[in-house]
């Protein structure tokens, strides 16, 4: 199977994006902190964060790049992945005229965001063990600009197997996005290795998961340098604000995740093993991530159950193959455990009831 090679950025991106000329902020040009700063109309007096912050984070791509063994110039950072996928979504369709494919159940932003910039969603679902329908997509792929791929998957939890995303990546003459938010999780590599040889790949990761920071709002992106440029051209200015990136510069600083992922792959394991014990538990899925897809014999019941014993999940009964599910997180010890005390106590109930 021969690789794309004539990838030609131009022919995808909006023509009025591509002639676009961005704005250009106060501090994209400043080379050296001692300068005396009085182009950006700011406060002078310092308290910490009167300064704008630097756009093109500068210092945290350069660490993100080291960690990630990644050229910074193939690194575009957003105000979490959303930001990114609107971004995307925002620089290759044109609004009421282009389409993107999505294969579900997946998460729900990509489709949020096509809406919101009034883009034709193109939905296959996943066949019945949650993997890609490669048939249909080969057949509804040419409409599309843009194709996400979720892996591992939200809400379903499995890695999509890599041969079928390879066959996309050879076939697709669009943007591939794969989105690895939970990849740290996987047993499998991701495709960052892949990056050099599709250039019209993007590969999103976070750093809400794994590196346990959602509340700082930080997403990741790896992708040609072409396509760097025109999400830069297209961004807000200061997008990235100087908490942001300090908070995620201290982070890298400390190698945290490793023992964090191990924790949670553990508690995963007992959960799993608890869960399958109960006989409200009709099925839990295959996970390669830091949640769990479980399907219960009355989901509804066992939803509101938790949530009166002030315990959420989620309900993904609506979603396409996904009847009677509910996503479950991966918590704390003693939260997993008071999760299974009250589903054991429900379990009991039931039982008795049935008798």
């Amino acid at each position: 199977m021969k690789t794309k090679i004539d990838f030609d950025i131009n022919t995808l991106v909006r023509e009025n994006i591509r002639k676009l000329k961005p704005y250009q902020s106060a501090r994209e040009e400043l080379k050296d902190k001692d300068s005396i700063l009085l182009d950006a109309n700011e406060n002078p007096f310092p308290i910490g964060y009167n300064r704008y912050p630097d756009p093109l984070q500068r210092e945290l791509k350069s660490e993100i790049g080291k960690q990630m063994k990644i050229s910074t110039n193939k690194i575009f950072l957003g105000n979490g992945s959303d930001e990114i996928i609107d971004l995307l979504i925002r620089a290759f369709c044109e609004p009421g005229n282009d389409s993107i494919l999505i294969n579900v159940p997946t998460y729900g932003m990509y489709e949020v965001c096509a809406n919101i910039n009034d883009i034709d969603v193109i939905k296959v679902e996943l066949d019945k063990v949650f993997q890609l329908n490669l048939n249909q997509i080969f057949e509804k792929m040419p409409k599309a600009k843009i194709m996400f791929i979720c892996s591992p998957n939200n809400p379903t939890g499995n890695i999509i197997k890599r041969e079928g995303i390879l066959k996309l990546l050879h076939n697709f003459n669009g943007i591939v996005v794969i989105d690895e938010a939970y990849i740290d999780f996987a047993d499998e590599p991701g495709f960052l290795n892949e990056l050099s040889q599709f250039p019209n790949l993007v590969i999103l990761q976070t750093f809400s998961k794994a590196r346990a920071m959602a509340g700082i709002r930080l997403g990741m992106a790896f992708m040609n340098a072409e396509i760097v440029q025109i999400l830069t051209k297209i961004k807000y200015p200061y997008n990235i604000s100087l908490l942001t990136q300090k908070a995620a510069l201290k982070a890298l600083e400390v190698d945290a995740v490793n023992s964090g992922i191990k924790t949670v792959l553990e508690q995963k394991k007992w959960l799993i093993s608890e869960l399958q014990k109960l006989k409200i538990v009709c099925k839990i899925w295959p996970s390669d991530a830091n949640f769990l897809l479980v399907q219960f014999k009355n989901h509804k019941q066992v939803f509101e159950f938790l949530l009166k014993e002030g315990i959420i999940v989620r309900n993904r009964s609506n979603e396409p193959n996904c009847d009677g599910c509910l996503r479950i997180t991966i918590g704390k010890s003693l939260e997993n455990l008071m999760l299974i005390t009250v589903l054991k106590y429900l379990d009991k109930m039931n039982y008795k009831n049935s008798e």
